[in-house]
């Protein structure tokens, strides 16, 4: 039997629990890791059918679209709310604690 590699059992599970992909999105974001958000897209991504048919789905250059997800990528926010619309999500603005003036 062939193990299957990180970034697959991890499609796999977001495939299987989309709760659960919601709920790991959420916690990145409120840790603020750009690098932890964008493998945990790319893993995502896998899920959706791979970069190609994100591309096709959110009308976005392929190429660009790796390089957004790519480690070093720096995805501007209207990329990012396109990908999560694909799948079913979106970005949401909570109060983390009371403003001081």
């Amino acid at each position: 039997m062939r193990d299957r590699n990180h970034d697959d059992a991890m499609a796999a599970l977001y495939q299987q629990d989309p709760a659960y992909a919601l709920q790991f999105l959420n916690t990145i974001l409120k840790d603020g890791d750009q690098a932890e958000l964008l493998i945990a897209l790319r893993q995502m991504a896998k899920a959706f059918g791979g970069v190609p048919a994100l591309a096709k789905e959110t009308k976005l250059n392929q190429t660009q679209l790796y390089r957004t997800l790519s480690p070093a990528g720096n995805p501007a926010l209207s990329n990012i709310s396109a990908i999560l619309k694909v799948m079913g999500m979106r970005l949401a603005v909570e109060a983390i604690a009371t403003p001081t003036h």
